[in-house]
């Protein structure tokens, strides 16, 4: 499974912007799918997750202002940023795994397959 994360970029603080990820290969749509994030300096973050069953699961740093879908039919899964701050600057990863319980979905080891990540800049 090949992972292809886009749509980062420069945004104002407070501003809005969309994430997407591509899986293609040997895809499955059980699989579960999520957002990691690393800041300069910082160590990897969850940021937010969705199983196959669209059931999510999101950091409490962005609850509330992000919003991950994803369309099994197009491989393919979003995470919709709003009222971004600073503190959201950050290479954004995209994963998926099979991760078989909830209580999982926010420990990066359980994730097998990664992308390339996407740079998401908040400016001030």
């Amino acid at each position: 499974v090949q992972l292809q994360a886009s749509g980062g970029g420069l945004v104002q603080a407070g501003g809005s912007l969309g994430l997407s990820c591509a899986a293609s290969g040997r895809t499955s749509s059980r699989n579960t799918m999520g957002w990691f994030r690393r800041a300069p300096g910082k160590e990897r973050e969850f940021v937010a997750a969705i199983n196959w069953s669209g059931g999510t699961s999101y950091s409490d740093s962005v609850k509330g202002r992000f919003t991950i879908t994803r369309k099994n039919a197009k491989n393919t899964m979003y995470l919709q940023m709003n009222s971004l701050k600073r503190e959201d600057t950050a290479v954004y990863y995209c994963a998926a795994g099979h991760v078989s319980s909830n209580s999982m979905l926010s420990f990066a080891r359980y994730y097998v397959y990664w992308g390339q990540g996407t740079l998401v800049t908040v400016s001030s």
